[in-house]
């Protein structure tokens, strides 16, 4: 994905900070905001996690900081619930105003409920997910434990979570118990989809229970089996966000991809926090790229060698099929192998680092050696074949990507 950093003023007149995520390779067909967790922020793991899943199926993601978190302005002891709720409500009309307003709306843990709440002021919306959501805000008081004493008797309190320290005051106890998601849910007619960990640890299932029977339909549930609250592991992330898009792409209206035209060229794409693996556009196809685990990647794909051999391979085939049909001789299978190796050679007295592919072709069919020998004879004329043999110039330009 490509992921472009945007800042946006709230009511409030606080500077928000956000990431857009765009898909690498395609025109975003629709626009989605997310809502993080309380106290977390737009990069939380999890978080960038199921943005990737989203855009890797060509939808636009926004995500940004709540007041006073990340990287956004003003003061988080001053916030409310109710805050976070005007502030999805401002990054929805942000996005309106300069790019596509958001037809779906994802909210993480409490972002699940301010985005519940939010949702009824959205009328562009289409679909609506809560991930690991509680049923009702004041569920967050839980965390305080033995703090809410000193809240009430002192007005404010510090708190720890998750190793940070944070301010709260009666102010925000008090707003949480004035809303109410499920009533709210069940005032939406909106699609519903609700993912859930059965063994979550920080919000119960029987809040997912609630929501589920609260909202109207059509609505979903979907287990995240064994996956922690803040879907820490990648693959219980990538897996949340690829059920959102298939299952969001139901009741979203389909707008056609302009996919960019790379016809004989390839486009590769990768972020640092995805390590090696690549994602790939290879003319109007997507392809990933990895390295091997044994030299720190995730073996996701092959690796640019092995794409290259692949080239090779399957040039060879193709050419030696034409050629077959061409002369019509009874061969009705083509296999090819190569294998890429580096090998040193003596020059002049110097040795020489070279590329080696060794292929070998194997084939069906009744043809004598004759003809046998000339199928060698034209694998050696296949097009990447003579690229590869040939002497060839790369041209190289690099620029600044703007954010």
């Amino acid at each position: 994905m490509n992921t472009q950093r945007v800042t946006f003023n709230n009511r409030e007149g606080h500077s928000l900070r956000a990431h857009l995520d765009l898909p690498a390779f395609a025109k975003p067909k629709q626009y989605v905001l997310l809502a993080h967790c309380f106290t977390c922020g737009k990069d939380l793991k999890g978080f960038r996690n199921i943005s990737k899943a989203l855009t890797q199926n060509d939808f636009a993601v926004f995500r940004f900081d709540f007041t006073g978190l990340g990287q956004s302005e003003g003061d988080f002891a001053e916030t409310t619930f109710s805050s976070n709720i005007t502030d999805l409500l401002d990054a929805a009309a942000y996005l309106k105003e300069n790019y596509q307003a958001p037809s779906l709306l994802v909210g993480h843990s409490l972002g699940g409920a301010a985005a519940i709440l939010a949702a009824r002021h959205l009328s562009t919306l289409k679909a609506l997910v809560s991930i690991g959501s509680p049923s009702h805000t004041s569920h967050v008081k839980n965390l305080f434990g033995t703090a809410q004493e000193e809240i009430q008797a002192k007005g404010e309190a510090q708190v720890v979570l998750a190793g940070r320290k944070f301010t709260f005051k009666q102010e925000f106890i008090k707003d949480l118990e004035e809303h109410n998601p499920l009533k709210a849910l069940k005032e939406l007619r909106l699609p519903y989809l609700n993912l859930h960990a059965p063994h979550d640890e920080v919000v119960a299932i029987k809040h997912a229970q609630e929501l589920y029977v609260a909202a109207m339909h059509p609505k979903s549930f979907v287990s995240l089996d064994s996956a922690d609250h803040l879907l820490s592991d990648e693959n219980d992330a990538v897996y949340a966000g690829q059920l959102i898009a298939s299952w969001a792409k139901r009741y979203l209206p389909e707008i056609e991809s302009e996919v960019a035209q790379t016809q004989d060229s390839a486009t590769a794409n990768l972020h640092v926090e995805d390590g090696f693996t690549t994602h790939m556009q290879v003319g109007s196809h997507y392809l990933l790229a990895d390295e091997p685990t044994k030299v720190g990647g995730k073996n996701k794909g092959p690796n640019p060698f092995e794409f290259l051999a692949g080239g090779l391979s399957a040039c060879t085939a193709m050419t030696l099929r034409m050629y077959i049909d061409h002369k019509k001789w009874p061969v009705d299978q083509i296999n090819v192998l190569t294998q890429h190796h580096k090998i040193e050679r003596e020059e002049a007295g110097e040795s020489i680092k070279q590329d080696l592919f060794k292929r070998k072709i194997t084939y069906r069919g009744s043809i004598d050696a004759k003809q046998e020998q000339r199928l060698l004879a034209i694998a050696n004329r296949c097009p990447v074949h003579k690229t590869l043999t040939s002497v060839s110039e790369i041209e190289t330009e690099i620029n600044q990507q703007n954010h």
